[in-house]
């Protein structure tokens, strides 16, 4: 389509282009339950046991380059990518081999997170993009590395090819140079406007960046990068404790259905940025409460580190306190207790009767064979 045509079809042919608007009605109320719940959060993170900032920040910059990846469809080595970051944080790890790619992934998350007060230039951008594909050079698919994309039409489109449907467009090459020009000092002058509230910056950049598409391949991930490190100068914490990209891939079919509907929308970023905020308040409980599971954690082992247990016992326990699909959310049975802990059937009830004893367990409702066990957790602090 020509960029010219009088009918806009794409936000970015909007006249008010790219000033954005939103209905405060929508939005103010998430964006104040994102603001309550990541002050609790940072609040409940400064009581996490000391000296544990680097392997968090691993575990969470790790789960955010791995889910980023696979939004794109592209399946990363766990293992491999979390050497390279352990390396650059200090942390011990397993060592794996690594690769280009998990270099190359750790080196910008660690960048555009890590430091994330540097001013973000084209030139910086342009080595993200050398990092994201750093063994371009020896793909049969030629692709421009650490450079704006070429001439070509910029469209994602499905479908037939003599009945294509065109799903999206970037504006096109010869205006490129402009918008990015105005974005990157949108983006570093807006960090110091009292009247845009942080996170609505961060959803703002992840929306205009992908707008532009100013790479041929990788503006997903570097769109979220960039709304990571906005996140990153939101809080201004010295470790990352939450990335949003898990939640994104969990709601992978909605992320592009709303992307796709503001691309053909007006400067109206209200279904956008209320998308971007549930989300984020998604991310941000699911951290919350990975941080109450460690602090009952901690306190369930100073109240019981005296209780002359057995390795078994110490074995389940930690099972039941890891929570999650592995750790019995409903309770533990003395079958599954004989299972986990590789004992007989008599001894297993021996054990279990002696944990509900100290008080380590208690019993859940019901009787007989379907007695269940789950841990007695000392309430979490509000």
């Amino acid at each position: 389509m020509d960029e010219t045509s009088t009918t806009p079809t794409w936000v970015w042919q909007q006249p008010g282009w790219p000033e954005f608007d939103w209905r405060a009605a929508v939005v103010q109320p998430r964006l104040q339950e994102a603001w309550r719940t990541l002050g609790i959060l940072l609040g409940r993170a400064g009581s996490l046991p000391p000296g544990n900032d680097p392997a968090v920040m691993l575990d969470t910059l790790l789960q955010n380059i791995i889910t980023s990846s696979a939004i794109e469809g592209e399946r990363l080595d766990a293992a491999s990518v979390r050497s390279s970051l352990a390396r650059r944080l200090g942390v011990e790890d397993a060592v794996s081999a690594v690769s280009p790619r998990s270099e190359g992934m750790a080196e910008m998350m660690m960048d555009a997170i890590g430091l994330a007060d540097t001013v973000l230039t084209r030139e910086r951008l342009f080595q993200w993009h050398r990092w994201l594909f750093p063994d371009a050079e020896a793909s049969l698919v030629r692709l421009r590395v650490g450079q704006w994309r070429g001439e070509e039409p910029m469209q994602v489109v499905s479908g037939r090819i003599d009945r294509p449907r065109v799903h999206f467009e970037a504006p096109p090459r010869r205006v490129l140079e402009d918008e990015m020009a105005t974005f990157l000092t949108w983006f570093e002058e807006s960090r110091h406007d009292p009247t845009l509230d942080p996170l609505l910056r961060a959803g703002i950049a992840h929306f205009w960046f992908v707008t532009l598409h100013p790479f041929e391949d990788g503006n997903g991930r570097l769109a979220r990068a960039i709304s990571d490190r906005a996140l990153a100068q939101a809080d201004r914490q010295t470790i990352r404790l939450y990335a949003m990209s898990a939640a994104i891939l969990a709601e992978r079919q909605a992320y592009y259905r709303v992307l796709e509907a503001c691309q053909r929308g007006t400067t109206d970023l209200t279904d956008w940025l209320a998308w971007f905020l549930d989300t984020l308040l998604q991310t941000l409980t699911g951290v919350l409460a990975d941080i109450d599971r460690t602090l009952s954690r901690t306190r369930f082992w100073q109240r019981f580190a005296d209780a002359g247990l057995l390795p078994e016992q110490i074995k389940v326990l930690n099972r039941l306190l890891d929570g999650g699909e592995r750790g019995f959310e409903n309770g533990i049975s003395a079958a599954q207790y004989q299972k986990v802990a590789k004992v007989s059937k008599a001894t297993a009830t021996r054990h279990l009767a002696d944990l509900l004893a100290k008080g380590c367990l208690v019993k859940l409702p019901g009787g007989g064979r379907s007695t269940r066990y789950r841990v007695a957790l000392p309430p979490c602090p509000r």
